[in-house]
């Protein structure tokens, strides 16, 4: 039997050694004739340009919750997502109290076939199409400016 006040130092290991929390992103992207590709950033509540992304989806796949994620924060109506992330990086979720969460992020391509202007978060986010070489200079977080040149190269590599 553990002493008592070591027990309080068993459960801080344990809560230091659980998983990070995973986060689910949909890498919304576009082809255009002329302009190559561009990729769909939104606004966070702090105003920092990112993905959509959100918490898994109980019954959905992780590809499914992107794609939810991507229609209630940047009106992704219709496209088709991998079924396999491109990637995943860590990153710190600042929750609107104040409290910060390491977590976990999974990237899944989405290649947009329909957008809406009337989406659930529409009153709450900007949405921009930029290309990726101006995408990378717009994301303040360095993991998904790397996220952002993985796909280039990704995407080079399938055509």
């Amino acid at each position: 039997m553990i002493p008592r006040s070591l027990q309080w130092l068993e459960n801080v290991k344990l809560m230091l050694s659980r998983p990070e929390p995973v986060q689910l992103a949909a890498l919304c992207y576009r082809v255009r004739p002329g302009k190559g590709t561009e990729v769909l950033l939104v606004t966070s509540s702090r105003g920092r340009w990112l993905l959509p992304k959100g918490w898994p989806i109980t019954g959905l796949d992780s590809w499914e919750t992107a794609l939810q994620e991507a229609w209630e924060e940047a009106g992704v109506r219709s496209g088709t997502p991998w079924r396999e992330p491109l990637t995943s990086f860590s990153t710190i979720k600042r929750h609107d109290n104040g409290i910060e969460q390491r977590c976990t992020v999974s990237v899944y391509p989405v290649e947009v076939r329909e957008m809406r202007e009337d989406y659930p978060e529409a009153d709450r986010r900007e949405r921009a199409w930029l290309g990726l070489a101006e995408a990378c200079e717009t994301v303040g977080e360095p993991a998904l400016r790397e996220v952002l040149q993985q796909f280039e190269q990704e995407r080079a590599a399938r055509a």
